[in-house]
């Protein structure tokens, strides 16, 4: 039990698309098909649950991850402060469930499905199966996306045009302020100073800084494509 909660990345090395990185991704589309299709009995009957389950999942993945690091002497404002778009998304998620703020939600669905559906592909992960990281990870991010979808399919939320211009705008504001961070204390949250260590979609998008010229357009193509195929395509229907 020891070595599944260690530092030692040796014994636990994560392989992109292994079986066990495919059995998560996996594992969230069956989630999301799975609550689609039990959305009404979900509504009627276990809202609650559902709703106080991710809230859950999302907090207690946070405090695993802080504990983590302190438990081995580990913890570094440099690499552990919120500011990866990951961690900024969870905490907008808790408190999208938490508030059901219609203005949280247009923000945090656009922005949080990126970073979660991007990193569950691409993980910046370094401790693989059966480490209990591994499965920190991997589980906070369904969570993250698993929350943006039970705002629309739940609670009923549907963001507008106006939702992707605000939730961009919003990215990029959070952005500048990560890089400045940044520049004060030499990390790298968000991949705004440099590359990441490990391969990562990034690799094709140019070197520093144009890459993140690159990370915009493909962010903002992920925002209007999430709502032409949910939700334009819907009202056209209407």
């Amino acid at each position: 039990m020891e070595q599944l909660i260690s530092f030692n990345q040796a014994d636990f090395p994560f392989q992109a698309f292994s079986l066990s990185h495919l059995f998560m991704i996996l594992l969230t589309l069956v989630l999301l098909v799975f609550m689609y299709f039990f959305r009404d009995p979900i509504r009627k009957k276990y809202k609650r649950l559902v709703k106080y389950s991710l809230i859950a999942f999302l907090l207690l993945g946070e405090i695993f991850f802080h504990l983590w690091y302190l438990l081995h002497d580990r913890w570094d404002v440099v690499i552990n402060l919120p500011f990866q778009l990951c961690s900024i998304s969870l905490y907008l998620c808790t408190i999208m469930l938490l508030t059901r703020s219609y203005r949280v939600f247009e923000v945090s669905f656009f922005v949080s499905m990126t970073g979660a559906f991007i990193a569950i592909l691409t993980p910046e992960l370094f401790f693989g199966f059966p480490h209990l990281r591994f499965f920190q990870f991997f589980l906070a991010h369904i969570a993250i996306v698993l929350a943006c979808f039970y705002m629309i399919w739940i609670e009923e939320y549907k963001p507008s045009f106006r939702s992707v211009i605000k939730a961009f705008v919003v990215l990029n504001i959070m952005a500048f302020f990560v890089f400045i961070v940044n520049k004060m204390i030499g990390s790298n949250y968000m991949f705004l100073a440099r590359k990441p260590s490990n391969a990562s979609i990034i690799d094709f998008l140019g070197p520093y800084p144009w890459y993140i010229l690159s990370l915009e357009v493909i962010a903002f193509s992920i925002f209007l494509l999430l709502y032409f195929v949910f939700f334009k395509r819907r009202r056209t229907a209407v």
